[in-house]
C-alpha cells in the first residue's frame, strides 16, 4: 500500500510544480503587457498562447476591463495560489491517509 503513498506525493509535488511554473508564466506575461514587445518572438507567442485560454474568460467577466484596467491576472494569480494552498495539502493527506 505504501506505493500509493510514494505516487499520491509525487503528484502533489508535480501539481506544485506545475501550479508554481504557471505562477510565473502569468507574472512574465503581465510584465510583458506593460512594455511593447514584438508579437512575432517565440516566447511572446508562447506567453499569449499559454495564458489567454485562462486570462480572457476572467478578462469578459470583469467590469474593471471597460475601464482600461486589466486586472484578470491578479485574479488569476489568487486563484493559481487559492488551488496551491488548498489542493496540494489535500493529495498529502490522502497520501498520508493511505500510508
Amino acid at each position: 500500500m505504501f506505493v500509493g503513498n510514494y505516487f499520491l506525493i509525487a503528484v502533489g509535488n508535480l501539481v506544485n510544480l506545475v501550479l508554481t511554473a504557471y505562477m510565473w508564466i502569468i507574472i512574465a506575461r503581465a510584465v510583458l503587457s506593460w512594455v511593447n514587445p514584438d508579437p512575432f518572438n517565440p516566447i511572446v507567442r508562447f506567453l499569449y498562447r499559454i495564458t489567454e485560454p485562462v486570462l480572457r474568460p476572467v478578462r469578459q467577466r470583469l467590469p474593471t476591463y471597460q475601464m482600461g484596467l486589466d486586472l484578470s491576472p491578479m485574479v488569476v494569480l489568487l486563484g493559481v495560489y487559492f488551488l496551491q494552498q488548498f489542493l496540494v495539502p489535500v493529495i498529502y493527506r490522502i497520501a498520508s491517509a493511505i500510508g
